[in-house]
């Protein structure tokens, strides 16, 4: 099955490279450093201590704590951190710069997997959350170095995908060690044939909230002044316009509302300003600095500051819900106190939308018509946003610890 899966992989690889060039019509760095895709990097001397993959952004905030953990234990240029998106890359390079090495991951093709391990001979693995490679897992166990994939998570929808190559992924699965997220991400995992599996939890909850952006946040907010505000982060291309429709329809009830507008992809900026235009409303973007006290919608156009945005809002929504994309991190804004929405599409945060429903921090809206309402009656009582922020901030302190636990496994 891993032959097939091989000669597939290398049947598509033109067409990747040319989705590649298509992506870069928005985001030029798509068509950069292509070589370190197919493994081609500078060579790590002395080798590397861990080699820790995160996908794109969200992957890669989660990791950061533990990437600093691991740079403290063995020193900085020690640890070597893959992403695969050039908003990932960027967000790595911003939080880490020369203290770590980094580079694309390679594809999962075997040239490109044994080039990547000969130049960096990582000691040990780490890869964040979903991501099975099989010509990466098999490589590694043949040359006996630990792999762990840590915080790891597998949705309902991804085990019935699985489920349908069901010896292929045990085989994947065979040489690694999986610290899940939750028990039912376990069981999920043990069901595909991984024989060592542990629960650790969600080292996303362990994740340090920045001072520098709080304050930075709260004169956003002095500067905004005395009006609701409320945030839509990580948004998608077809949900700007639904929460742009419940703004217009919040304003009619609170005409001085803010919308605080943040697209997930920094490619996607000017697509959600045009939405904007089209709604008929005045914006202000962040990198114009100009001054958001008579906007409608600040515009979110910076990459690395959701915590301040977070700090300047009194709701939060958090996208990649309301399509079905499966959502994001919904604990960011728990952390720090604000009651969140999201929409019916949680599949690839379960665990964190029960426990923060089940702890009555968040609401859950079914259809956007839905959006509207809950927000007004949000900004509109200040006791229930207490509750819901103290309640949210209450559940993140209890389920710390994820963190530890993984850096004794890695020990």
């Amino acid at each position: 099955m891993r032959l097939l899966y091989t000669a597939l992989l290398y049947l598509i690889t033109p067409l990747v490279l040319l989705r590649l060039l298509w992506r870069s019509r928005d985001l030029a760095d798509y068509r950069r450093r292509w070589n370190e895709r197919f493994g081609f990097v500078a060579p790590a001397d002395e080798g590397v201590a861990v080699w820790v993959h995160a996908v794109s952004v969200g992957e890669s905030l989660a990791a950061l704590p533990l990437i600093r953990e691991l740079i403290a234990r063995h020193g900085e240029r020690s640890v070597w951190v893959t992403t695969t998106t050039p908003t990932g890359s960027a967000r790595v390079i911003a939080a880490l710069g020369e203290r770590v090495r980094h580079s694309y991951a390679p594809y999962d093709l075997p040239g490109a997997v044994s080039r990547f391990l000969r130049r960096t001979a990582p000691r040990q693995v780490v890869v964040m959350e979903t991501e099975l490679w099989p010509n990466l897992f098999h490589q590694l166990g043949k040359l006996g170095i630990p792999l762990i994939v840590a915080n790891a998570r597998l949705s309902p929808r991804s085990m019935r995908g699985y489920s349908k190559v069901r010896g292929f992924a045990a085989a994947t699965l065979a040489h690694c060690r999986v610290a899940a997220q939750s028990p039912e991400d376990a069981e999920r995992f043990k069901a595909l044939g991984a024989q060592r599996v542990s629960v650790m939890g969600n080292i996303k909850f362990d994740q340090a909230v920045p001072d520098a952006q709080l304050a930075a946040g709260s004169e956003l907010r002095r500067r905004i002044g005395p009006r609701a505000v409320w945030i839509a982060a990580s948004t998608h291309e077809g949900e700007e316009e639904a929460l742009l429709k419940a703004h217009v329809e919040l304003r009619r009830h609170q005409s001085d509302a803010l919308l605080i507008l943040v697209p997930r992809h920094p490619q996607r900026f000017d697509a959600a300003a045009r939405s904007i235009e089209r709604a008929s409303l005045s914006y202000v973007r962040r990198s114009s600095n100009a001054d958001p006290a008579n906007a409608a919608v600040l515009l979110g156009d910076s990459m690395g500051e959701i915590f301040l945005y977070y700090a300047a809002s009194d709701v939060a929504f958090v996208g990649g819900s309301l399509m079905p994309i499966g959502g994001h991190n919904v604990l960011e804004p728990a952390a720090i106190g604000l009651p969140v929405v999201f929409g019916p599409h949680m599949h690839n945060f379960l665990p964190a939308r029960d426990l923060l429903i089940e702890r009555d921090a968040a609401i859950q809206v079914e259809a956007e018509t839905a959006l509207a309402p809950t927000i007004h009656r949000l900004l509109g009582d200040t006791a229930l946003r207490t509750r819901m922020g103290e309640a949210g901030r209450a559940a993140i302190s209890a389920n710390r610890g994820a963190l530890q636990r993984l850096l004794q496994l890695l020990a």
